[in-house]
């Protein structure tokens, strides 16, 4: 067969392997901005030109190619590196966030713009909803992409010292819209080998034989390993600062399977397909086991035990109930508050399972390089995690090594939502590469990451409100079960968190709560943006709704005489944090946000005839860091061009912490972003870092950057005063050099001083950041809705948002994270849902079967920040990459409920079950 095509105006002549798609075919020729998001042709992200029609690349068989002209992300832009205007509007208007996704709609947008005055043109354009129907962002809520595609500016040019405040665009942006940035897999590892998992067909099973021999005469295969092989260790995947806080449950490889996906073996080989064989190869005996896959069936005398046989060590909270963990408490007296009510709501909510969606999967590459002191070698891990760090130090525990022994490093990260605050495939991928000290890759598939990651944990909430008459409620209480899954990862610090700010944030002299973390047979829950809360907060501020309508009141109004105030004191059922503060008020202004929207809202000019129309409020309130410290290091270096170095451990994946680091240090070094690097998410660089989640890229890493260029800035001007004999009080730092007195002294004058004195030191400050204290963000969310009772179809009129956000570091970056909070839980809210039949079995696994939020699906959010600063935050500054998410859904589920008459109590309210609630109650009342 003879074989040629064109990349990128590159001929390559090497013949496709048989049913190779042009994906793998492209980026095995080193063509990276070629992305896997699905494999199914379902998200977009590896769209390509052939012969200028957009494909995607993933369906596309590379055979198919020969003879046409393929271009790539990497090649749109001219020969002489100026960019394909798509790609410079991309970058102006910062339409993406972690980027992954980024390839898909920029060569989408540039093949429809190609088409503009031609006869193939059929208008997609001026429809994007039409246009993007085969693209998926996880990440913006699509806003930022429209802005993009129709060339709205939003990043401003960098000025010294003034960035905070600012929108300046993310450092990687170029390489985004380029194809360049270089995310977990794209890079070249010479000798790579190829690892595939064989995964439990049973809900729960014994292990009572493992025959490999036929998976090993498989050609290509190098080894099979299964529970015979790997370390008699307990541990969690869970990644945290204090590794105590979760279960110690897991075995890298156990001989007892407890949910449909878990994994049994890997198999390693030259090839992916090889490797794939060898898992069919594979020959597993197993004894089965009862299941459970319903926590309160699982918690009742006499159901199979999950974890049995493991003892204290594993810090299970009572392994014969299945219960990973539990929380019981009470301040004053419920039973009194609720007798003294003259209105009480009871009622039970439930939230659904939901997938973290990244369009990345989980994955990592290990790999050995010499150790930097030239005494032997060392294993390096390229992961797509939130947590390299924590992730090293478990490595070393599990595996004996140690710390020198082992670095791990992020590239770019195409997405998280706290997915990534996992250890899923390090550990395995780390045994195989120290077994046959060869680099070794395993890299999840889209079904993988729905029956072997992790997903948000499903709650029921039994709550019960009480109230006075004139409208002060006397008394909380919830009772919250938690579906932890197979395996406690993050399942009692997500109940914990749980029952914490949903307390908090409304006044009542009478609170009580008991939680459960409870095992099953299914799929394990884990980190999720909102931690327990966006659960929690669905049940209770339905609940306040509800109350507020039987008392006669305006919901509005209800929240505001119970909120929280700025100088109330924080008290749970379960206790108070001591270092957690209000350090900046912002709940009442959010609530007044809302009122304003509602006052001047138009009316119901869009509203199709014969619907119904209603509007609904929710509140939230999240800790700005996670409890028990969280720790960050910088270091920032002048460097021998002037410039300075960055050094910081965490993670970027779309959270924006890099520019923000990058403002925090341009403003206290008086220079402008682009005389500033950034090296980050890699074990070299710095001490350490607990990890990017908790919110806690920029009030914690981003304080530790502030500490260190502040410090930086002192040590540098004591030093031009030594070095030019000036006072110290007349040396002003300036964006490239000092102005001592009249005397200039350029910041590579001053580096090379200092390196001939001997004071390298002078010229290097480092920052810590210990997580504590901390303080708190509040948000809030209003939608109108209109809903057509013939068929249940809604229809969100207006969505207005505000958030506490103290003060802004970057108006652009974060109202895109508001927008895409506010989308992700649009999804959880109307359709997404991992469902699992009656064994467990995730029925779910792929995109077309679990339906993330489309452009046509995100309304634009109107998003409002309130005018705060806080005490504690850097610069005033406080989180807000998860907190948007959690007011949404109830939000939603409350306007629903004024529009319609009915209280919807389950998560997803999907069409059809909002259509049969309503024809219920027009039966009803038409039976009353």
């Amino acid at each position: 067969m003879s074989y040629e095509i064109e990349i990128n105006k590159q001929r390559f002549q090497d013949e496709p392997r048989a049913g190779q798609c042009l994906r793998t075919y492209v980026r095995e020729r080193g063509w990276f901005g070629v992305k896997k998001g699905c494999d199914q042709g379902d998200c977009g992200a590896c769209t390509v030109h052939v012969d200028g029609q957009p494909v995607h690349s993933c369906l596309y068989p590379a055979v198919r190619a020969e003879g046409r002209s393929v271009t790539t992300l990497e090649g749109l832009a001219h020969p002489d590196g100026e960019l394909h205007p798509v790609q410079r509007r991309f970058l102006e208007a910062q339409g993406f966030q972690c980027g992954f996704c980024t390839n898909g709609f920029v060569m989408t947008t540039a093949a429809l713009e190609a088409e503009k005055g031609t006869p193939h043109c059929d208008g997609k354009l001026d429809d994007l909803a039409r246009a993007f129907k085969g693209n998926i962002c996880r990440c913006t809520g699509y806003r930022a992409i429209e802005d993009a595609v129709r060339g709205v500016k939003h990043v401003e040019e960098p000025e010294a010292g003034c960035a905070v405040g600012r929108n300046l665009g993310a450092p990687a942006a170029p390489q985004v819209v380029t194809g360049t940035a270089r995310y977990t897999f794209d890079i070249e590892v010479p000798g790579l080998l190829h690892m595939k998992l064989l995964r439990s067909p049973h809900p729960h099973a014994r292990i009572t034989a493992i025959d490999t021999s036929e998976a090993l005469a498989v050609p290509g295969v190098r080894a099979v390993f299964t529970h015979e092989d790997v370390p008699d260790v307990l541990y969690s995947s869970a990644r945290h600062e204090h590794p105590h806080e979760d279960p110690d449950d897991t075995r890298l490889l156990d001989d007892v399977v407890r949910f449909i996906g878990q994994r049994v073996a890997a198999v390693v080989a030259d090839s992916e397909g090889a490797a794939e064989e060898g898992c069919r190869r594979v020959r597993v005996t197993y004894e089965e086991l009862p299941h459970v896959i319903d926590p309160e069936e699982a918690m009742a005398p006499g159901a199979p035990v999950i974890h049995a046989g493991k003892g204290p060590e594993a810090r299970i909270a009572r392994v014969q109930s299945n219960v990973a963990g539990e929380v019981h408490g009470e301040i004053g007296d419920v039973e009194q508050g609720f007798a003294e009510a003259a209105v009480v709501y009871e009622e039970t909510f439930r939230t659904q399972r939901v997938q973290h969606a990244s369009l990345e999967t989980h994955g990592c590459v290990a790999y050995f390089e010499p150790k930097e002191d030239g005494t032997g070698e060392r294993i390096t891990v390229r992961s797509s995690t939130q947590t390299p760090f924590l992730t090293r130090r478990a490595l070393c525990a599990l595996h004996g090594l140690g710390e020198d022994e082992v670095r791990v490093v992020a590239g770019r990260v195409g997405g998280g939502f706290g997915g990534k605050q996992e250890m899923f495939t390090e550990d395995i991928v780390v045994l195989a590469a120290l077994k046959l000290r060869r680099p070794v890759k395993l890299e999840f598939t889209r079904a993988e990451q729905f029956h072997g990651a992790s997903t948000r944990h499903p709650f029921t909430v039994r709550i019960k409100l009480g109230a006075r008459a004139d409208g002060k409620l006397t008394a909380i209480s919830m009772r919250i079960v938690s579906n932890t899954g197979a395996y406690g990862n993050h399942g009692p610090g997500v109940m914990y968190h749980s029952a914490g700010e949903s307390f908090v944030i409304y006044n009542a002299p009478h609170k009580k709560v008991e939680a459960y973390s409870v095992y099953t047979n299914v799929v394990p829950s884990g980190a999720f943006r909102g931690y327990g809360l966006g659960q929690t907060t669905f049940a209770l501020e339905s609940a306040m709704d509800e109350v507020a309508r039987r008392l006669g009141m305006d919901p509005l109004e209800f929240r505001e005489k119970n909120i929280i105030g700025p100088l109330d004191h924080m008290h749970t059922p379960i206790g108070h944090d001591d270092d957690l503060f209000i350090a900046g008020y912002g709940l009442a202004e959010c609530l007044a946000v809302v009122r304003q929207a509602i006052a001047e809202d138009a009316g119901h000019e869009d509203v199709p005839p014969g619907w119904v129309t209603g509007q609904g409020t929710a509140v939230s309130m999240i800790a700005t860091s996670p409890p028990r410290g969280h720790y960050a290091d910088a270091t920032i270096t002048l460097l021998q061009d002037g410039t300075y170095d960055i050094a910081v451990g965490t993670a970027e994946f779309g959270n924006g912490t890099t520019t923000v680091h990058k403002q925090l240090a341009g403003d206290m070094l008086n220079t402008t972003a682009d005389r500033l690097t950034v090296r980050q998410a890699d074990t070299d660089v710095v001490r350490h870092d607990t990890g990017a989640f908790g919110s806690a890229g920029t009030v914690v890493a981003g304080k530790a950057v502030m500490l260190a260029a502040t410090s930086l800035a002192e040590r540098m001007k004591t030093f031009a005063s030594a070095h030019t004999g000036v006072a110290r009080h007349l040396c002003v730092l300036g964006p490239e050099s000092f102005d001592c007195a009249g005397r200039t002294v350029t910041l590579k004058e001053l580096y090379e001083a200092a390196h001939t004195k001997g004071k390298a030191s002078e010229i290097t400050a480092e920052g810590h950041f210990g997580g504590t204290p901390r303080s708190v963000a509040f948000n809030a969310q209003w939608f109108r809705l209109a809903v057509d009772p013939d068929t249940g179809e809604m229809k969100i009129l207006r969505s207005v948002h505000a958030a506490d956000a103290g003060k802004v570091m970057n108006p652009m970056q974060c109202l895109g994270q508001v927008e895409g909070g506010v989308a992700q839980a649009l999804g959880a809210t109307l359709f997404e849902t991992v469902r699992v039949d009656e064994r467990g079995e995730v029925t779910t696994a792929a995109f077309r079967r679990y339906r993330l939020p489309q452009y046509a699906d995100v309304p634009r959010t109107e998003v409002h920040f309130t005018e705060t600063s806080d005490s504690i935050g850097p610069l005033g500054a406080k989180s807000m990459s998860e907190s948007p998410f959690n007011p949404v859904g109830p939000a939603f589920a409350n306007a629903l409920r004024d529009a319609t008459g009915v209280r919807f109590t389950e998560m997803p309210v999907l069409r059809d079950v909002v259509w049969q609630r309503m024809e219920d109650a027009k039966m009803q009342g038409e039976n009353a």
